[in-house]
């Protein structure tokens, strides 16, 4: 970034959990799976990092996006297999995963309707 500056725009495979550490060292862009969901709860983290509202961000790290990307890091291909569930949860088509990919469990299911709830004012 030193060297380039703001022509550099970095989109990596992690995202809505790594909204803090990207804006704190400057880079403004972040590939969002959330999106497909709740794409006002992407923008919401968006606004808040790029305000520099920290303690906003936290909280809203802590409640919406940690407990999600912890469900997804339980298995191998979770990642896909979360979001889709949460897809057909909220009407969106999401569908099963495909093989190898496994579809989460109904305990699991349980999970994401919690984390959902966390989500209510961006969908």
């Amino acid at each position: 970034m030193n060297r380039v500056g703001d022509r550099l725009h970095w989109i990596g495979g992690a995202g809505d959990d790594m909204v803090a550490a990207y804006y704190s060292v400057g880079i403004r862009t972040f590939s969002s799976s959330i999106a497909t969901v709740a794409p006002q709860l992407s923008l919401k983290l968006h606004e808040l990092a790029d305000a520099g509202n920290h303690e906003a961000l936290t909280e809203l790290l802590n409640e919406s996006v940690i407990p999600l990307y912890a469900l997804r890091a339980r298995r191998k291909g979770y990642e896909v297999s979360a979001m889709k569930t949460m897809m057909d949860m909220v009407g969106l088509n999401g569908g099963p995963v495909r093989p190898p990919l496994v579809n989460v469990t109904l305990e699991e299911e349980y999970e994401l309707r919690t984390i959902l709830s966390t989500w209510e004012k961006f969908l």
